[in-house]
């Protein structure tokens, strides 16, 4: 099985060589994000380990490129950093798993064996919510055939709510999973991004598919 592993720490990076290669793995070993995009493009892989904080190319940008390329090797996300919202961010850009340092190295092996065992993803399916389609993975959005341009911030708020199509969502839940927690600014920003997505969603389609619920929250519904 051969592993490459994408790390800028060039301790752990052959501590993780020289552990993979004694378990009988094929082993190489890139320390910037540049050259791991290249050898992952490059060479057929079983699973990539890759560092999120890296020199020259940072792990999302490396992950988001394979994906867009459509390399679908199984990908464990190394990161120092320890929030949720870098798990869904990795997640979201097409990762399989995804692991804090520090970690012991028995269950980073127990992760890459595991995601050999299930093998390279399909592409990931477009989220769809009636003629609204959005691609996790490209950050893009149609309505039918046309595309519509969203903010990254407008992509999370919409992303969320197609996830919880036709469920009425609080602007607690919203908050809670698209903004960070040390937003300190007032709830109602919510509904100036729900105004947003309306005029660029709705509106240009004459359709009404983003609903208030008063005092409950907002419903995405596809439309007929």
């Amino acid at each position: 099985m051969r592993v490459l592993i994408v790390e800028d720490e060039r301790v752990l990076g052959e501590a993780l060589r020289s552990g993979m290669t004694a378990e009988g793995f094929v082993v190489d070993l890139a320390q910037d994000g540049i050259t791991g995009s290249w050898l992952a493009a490059e060479n057929p892989y079983d699973v990539l380990v890759l560092d999120l904080m890296l020199p020259g190319k940072n792990g999302y940008d490396v992950l988001k490129d394979l994906r867009a390329a459509g390399n679908w090797v199984p990908v464990l996300m190394l990161t120092a950093k320890d929030g949720e919202y870098d798990q869904t961010d990795a997640f979201d850009l097409g990762a399989d798993d995804y692991l804090t340092k520090p970690f012991n190295f028995n269950v980073l092996l127990a992760h890459v064996r595991a995601l050999i065992r299930r093998g390279a993803p399909q592409r990931p399916v477009e989220i769809r919510v009636g003629s609204l389609r959005l691609d996790p993975v490209r950050k893009t959005v149609h309505r039918g055939d046309t595309p519509i341009q969203l903010t990254a911030k407008e992509f999370l708020v919409l992303q969320f709510l197609a996830r919880r199509a036709d469920e009425v969502v609080s602007k607690t839940e919203i908050m809670d999973n698209v903004w960070d927690t040390a937003y300190e600014g007032s709830e109602n920003i919510v509904e100036v991004y729900i105004g947003y997505l309306r005029k660029k969603i709705d509106v240009p389609f004459g359709l009404t598919t983003l609903t208030t619920v008063r005092g409950m929250g907002y419903r995405l519904q596809p439309d007929s």
